[in-house]
């Protein structure tokens, strides 16, 4: 009797170790999806600069016309929203490459299923920055529908980055001093401004 004791303490301690590596393996996976959960409903790098509204798909269209963007244009939307500018872009101008840019997660995590649904994750890509601390100096066009003091704020910003020539088309909000090339109003009464940056950046527009 003494030796089937003796027998059943290795099982016993087998059984335990098992136990171990089972509880050890449960607590990662639950340690991973807790850490997906935080990663998706991770707060904005700070607060946004604008409450978000989305661009009617008109005046989507109607931005897309005025800046007379082909396969050969790369696109930046510079406060994304739900990704329809760069979505849009790709799949009724075949742009080579569109990048949304959004301070808030959940424009991106919106703007990336979107663009799944659509079928153009190969051409569009969604970053979730800080607009004033991005590079978009690759841009041969870019979209805005900010405030007007961001406008002016951003101005700057497009005038140190983007080649002359690049196009930059507004919705809704014009630039200041900074006069609009067309101003034009679509059927559904959106406002859309457009400018071309210029070989020479007059003195009085390069500092905001």
């Amino acid at each position: 009797m003494r030796r089937q004791r003796l027998f059943l303490l290795p099982i016993a301690c087998i059984g335990i170790v098992g136990l171990g590596i089972t509880g050890y393996s449960l607590t990662t996976q639950t340690n991973a999806h807790t850490q997906t959960i935080a990663q998706d409903t991770q707060a904005p790098l700070r607060e946004p600069d604008v409450v978000y509204v989305p661009t009617p798909q008109e005046t989507v269209d109607e931005m897309l016309k005025v800046a007379k963007v082909t396969k050969n244009d790369t696109l930046y939307d510079l406060g994304s929203g739900d990704g329809r500018i760069p979505i849009t872009a790709v799949q009724k101008y075949q742009v080579k490459k569109a990048v949304g840019i959004d301070i808030n997660p959940e424009r991106i995590k919106e703007a990336k299923e979107n663009a799944k649904k659509a079928g153009v994750t190969d051409r569009v890509t969604f970053l979730n920055q800080d607009l004033f601390k991005s590079d978009f100096s690759d841009a041969t066009v870019v979209t805005l529908y900010l405030l007007p003091e961001l406008n002016v704020k951003l101005r700057p910003q497009l005038f140190k980055q983007l080649k002359p020539g690049t196009r930059i088309v507004s919705h809704a909000f014009d630039m200041g001093d900074w006069k609009p090339e067309k101003t034009l109003q679509t059927p559904g009464g959106s406002t859309i401004y457009y400018w071309v940056i210029p070989k020479e950046i007059p003195k009085n527009l390069g500092d905001g």
